[in-house]
């Protein structure tokens, strides 16, 4: 019975490598897939934005207005798919960046990062009692800043925008909320909210390349947590994201 259960843990600690292994894998792939859309899009990207902006310069007496918005048109798209390369690129060095673990003064960065976002006169933030966290005080001011963000942009239209951050222990894990009062979600579709380019709403209503819930979610995992979502349509929504209390173990921090 006891060598038949030792046979079962090396089974499964197999297993686990085999799949942290494939894991690593994909990184890689995602890494040289980044890389390369990078290097091969940015040139013709800024050949197409500086050849139009020449063209505007030396034709401009012969052009009408048509012409030129056109033109405005072709530069707007090639900044738009610059824009989305940096994300991806940023998106794919998440998972390599090194963390520094530490104590975290969660209540000290929710506050500097809604600070930073320089929100609206009418925005009112509630900023409830928040635990430490144990993490990279750099990738954790980024998921604050990300959720923060969000809700800001959702809850522009209401005219008292509303922002709560609050916190509760759950078992082993800290859980930390960013609610808001905006046009909120339907929960059919909120297992794409945190994946990369997925957007439940049209650009030119919120602007955005759908990537920072993604980034959110990328961070919390290396912490060893979980992240999700909670909203109602025209109700509002919650963010959330789950650390565990104790120290991650030293294979998730590298």
């Amino acid at each position: 019975m006891k060598s038949e259960s030792h046979s079962q843990i090396a089974s499964l600690r197999a297993e686990l490598q085999a799949r942290s292994a494939a894991l690593d894998a994909a990184y890689k792939e995602l890494d040289l897939l980044c890389y390369a859309v990078s290097h091969d899009l940015r040139a013709p990207l800024r050949a197409i934005d500086g050849f139009t902006r020449m063209l505007l310069d030396r034709a401009q007496g012969r052009l009408d207005d048509e012409d030129r918005r056109l033109l405005d048109v072709v530069r707007g798209n090639a900044a738009k798919m610059s824009a989305l390369i940096e994300d991806l690129v940023r998106y794919s060095r998440l998972n390599r960046q090194a963390m520094h673990p530490a104590r975290v003064d969660m209540a000290a960065l929710a506050a500097e990062a809604f600070n930073a976002l320089h929100a609206g006169a009418n925005v009112r933030l509630q900023l409830q009692t928040l635990p430490e966290a144990w993490g990279d005080l750099a990738l954790l001011k980024q998921v604050w800043s990300e959720l923060l963000a969000n809700a800001l942009k959702f809850s522009a239209r209401n005219e008292a925008p509303q922002v709560v951050v609050s916190a509760e222990r759950r078992d082993a894990e800290q859980v930390f909320r960013v609610s808001d009062n905006g046009v909120g979600f339907d929960m059919a579709y909120a297992k794409k909210l945190f994946a990369v380019f997925q957007r439940l709403h049209a650009p030119r209503d919120f602007p955005g390349n759908g990537i920072g819930l993604a980034n959110v979610a990328r961070i919390v995992q290396r912490h060893g947590g979980r992240v999700g979502a909670e909203g109602t349509p025209g109700q509002g929504a919650t963010f959330w994201f789950a650390l565990p209390v104790q120290p991650p173990s030293p294979g998730r921090t590298t």
